[in-house]
């Protein structure tokens, strides 16, 4: 099959510009070698002389003869990104959070990526299911790191029911491989009541620790359910008890793990925390913060630069002198509002003239168990504060949004939102420095 990789922008100045490459080319090879996604093509063009094969618009071929310094971009931008079509996950893993949502969302909520391309690039976990002998040689021929891998148990029948894939267990040997070629690799278990937790969550950190060091850090997820579960595994939710023997296991393996490799290995959510109605540990443990995207150590994070933002405000400006006056508002899940509010009130000490209404948002639509803000939708967000004292301004987490878009979940937008409640919306981003001069400005 003949690949087509057509470009879509160039980057004035840049070598391709020079050569005469225009937007609606197509770069079918680099050295006689088709491209087969981003990976390829990056890797090709890397030397000092390389013959690129290119199709203008109307069919006619050229070969361009490039001479350039060792590593050198030639200045393209593609029409598709990875160069290739996304790999769908094929597994009906029994906690698949898309196997829950409702229909009639946008259709893109509803792709399962298994692609360990994008693994690399946007940090998403794959199974290794979905993996060939030709993707591992080339993640180790092209040292891609790191690879996010979605572990779930190092029991290998268990894998296979956990992901209703019989050749589940059996890609667990591929860690193998990509261990023995030093490719660095992040894991990840959803935990399970009843399945992969206890004596199988504490198999699973004992064996997966054998991968130190180039097995950087592990989290363990608490598993999400929503309300829409009709015809599923049947899962339970953890109990503040559960929390608490899973936090027992992983703090063991901590102090292990520290004590032979000097890093803390395994880490909890902090929903595991909130739920066992415990602090979130010291910055320290989180060892630079390597699973912030699944959850861990955000909180302390946030904690740590709030601390740091109101330390710089009080010895550079001194709170007494702040005059402003103002009344605002702002939302979040379940999850961080017990911490929200704790800094909320930090802010308001500090500066008396502000006052601060915080208000936890319940997740209806996807369901009461559903507590980050992450998964919050407009529809949610309008209903609970219609009529609430919102003051000047709204104040919402950036989580909350599609990426790049003002959009929620639910395809409600921004100005949706302010149309309803009558008030603005302040998009707030997720670190403590923000935090503070979102309220209190820069």
């Amino acid at each position: 099959m003949k690949r087509e990789h057509v470009v879509k922008r160039i980057e004035p100045g840049s070598i391709a510009q020079e050569l005469g490459i225009e937007v609606g080319d197509k770069i079918l090879a680099v050295d006689n070698t088709e491209i087969e996604d981003i990976f390829d093509y990056q890797f090709l063009i890397q030397d000092t002389y390389i013959e690129v094969l290119l199709e203008k618009a109307d069919g006619e071929q050229w070969i361009l003869e490039i001479d350039k310094e060792f590593d050198e971009d030639l200045g393209i931008e593609f029409e598709n990104g990875l160069m290739d079509e996304y790999r769908h996950c094929h597994n009906k893993c029994i906690f698949c959070f898309i196997d829950q949502m409702p229909k009639g969302m946008r259709e893109t909520l509803y792709f399962k990526d298994d692609d360990s391309r994008l693994s690399f690039l946007q940090g998403n976990y794959v199974t290794l299911t979905n993996m060939s002998e030709h993707d591992i040689d080339r993640i180790c021929r092209y040292h891609l790191s790191p690879i996010n891998i979605s572990f779930q148990t190092m029991n290998p029948e268990l894998r296979c029911k956990m992901l209703n894939n019989r050749f589940a267990g059996e890609a667990l040997k591929k860690v193998d491989r990509l261990n023995a070629a030093g490719i660095r690799m992040n894991g990840q278990i959803v935990l399970c009541k009843g399945v992969n937790d206890g004596k199988e969550l504490d198999f699973s950190i004992r064996k997966m620790m054998k991968y130190i060091p180039n097995l950087e850090s592990v989290s363990v997820v608490p598993v999400g359910l929503s309300r829409y579960r009709d015809g599923l595994y049947p899962l339970e939710p953890f109990t503040k008890e559960d929390a608490r023997e899973v936090l027992e296991i992983i703090h063991h393996y901590q102090e292990e793990a520290f004590e032979t490799y000097g890093v803390h290995f395994i880490h909890a959510s902090d929903e595991w925390y909130i739920l066992a109605e415990e602090e979130v540990p010291e910055e320290e443990r989180y060892d630079g913060y390597l699973q912030l995207e699944n959850g861990v150590g955000m909180l302390r994070l946030l904690l740590e630069e709030f601390a740091d933002a109101m330390k710089e405000r009080r010895e550079r400006d001194g709170f007494p002198d702040y005059t402003k006056q103002e009344e605002l508002s702002m939302a979040t899940g379940l999850l961080a509002y017990p911490y929200i509010k704790r800094l909320t009130e930090q802010l308001m000490e500090a500066y008396p003239g502000i006052k601060i209404h915080v208000y936890p948002i319940t997740n209806y639509f996807f369901g009461e168990r559903i507590t980050v803000s992450g998964l919050l939708t407009g529809q949610d967000i309008r209903d609970q504060l219609v009529g609430k004292v919102l003051g000047s301004r709204l104040l919402l987490p950036q989580n909350v949004l599609r990426s790049g878009e003002k959009v929620f979940l639910d395809d409600l937008t921004t100005d949706d939102l302010e149309k309803a409640l009558q008030v603005p919306l302040f998009i707030v981003k997720s670190s403590g420095y923000d935090f503070v001069n979102a309220i209190v400005g820069k």
